[in-house]
């Protein structure tokens, strides 16, 4: 059984994808809220959750607070799964998309690169709910998800707009598979294993302010 951990919906169950997905168990979700929370990333947020199955991990960010959420699975299963959560919780500011993780980015970055060329790379919103900047972005990808499909999806994270200058990445994988390489100008802000599951906080490097 999988339930919300915390917030305004702690301790509703969820339904799970019958098959296909590897859902974040509870010890590990609050584990990685606990350290978002005392980061200061959650409250307000908007918050893309790739990847999503249930939407277990994005769901945990509206029910603490997170101004809105965004969760993206590209099997159709998974996210009439999603849906059907969302409805039940009654959460507001959650939407589903069902589209392949890579693609969804890749049009998230597109749209940013026009937005700067047009001189609004500063953050500025789109106008259009769940396009970025995010303050938070979930990555949990299935084992089989190559490492080279990773790279890819964060590349167009790293891509500027797409992310708030102060977003945190939380990306989880495999114990067993080496750690992801990340995109140039991101730093690795914490790394913890859980059993099989490695959890890595990353995010854009904070200039310093000397």
């Amino acid at each position: 059984m999988t339930r919300i951990v915390a917030g305004t919906v702690g301790g509703r169950t969820l339904q799970v994808p019958p098959r296909g997905t590897r859902p974040t168990s509870e010890r590990v979700r609050e584990a990685i809220f606990s350290r978002l929370e005392h980061l200061g990333v959650v409250d307000d947020a908007h918050v893309l959750d790739l990847y999503a199955g249930s939407g277990a991990l994005g769901l945990e960010a509206a029910s603490r607070g997170a101004a809105d959420v965004t969760l993206v699975d590209s099997a159709r299963v998974a996210a009439d799964v999603a849906r059907r959560n969302v409805a039940a919780l009654g959460l507001s500011g959650v939407r589903v998309v069902a589209q392949p993780a890579e693609t969804f980015v890749a049009g998230v970055a597109a749209e940013a690169a026009q937005r700067a060329a047009l001189g609004g790379a500063d953050g500025t919103p789109t106008g259009r709910a769940g396009r970025g900047p995010y303050h938070l972005v979930l990555v949990d990808p299935p084992y089989d998800v190559t490492a080279e499909a990773l790279e890819r999806v964060l590349a167009h994270l790293a891509v500027p707009g797409v992310l708030d200058p102060a977003a945190v990445v939380v990306v989880e994988r495999s114990t067993r598979t080496p750690e992801p390489t990340w995109p140039s100008g991101w730093e690795l802000v914490a790394h913890k294993d859980y059993g099989e599951t490695a959890v890595y906080f990353v995010g854009p490097e904070l200039p310093d302010e000397t």
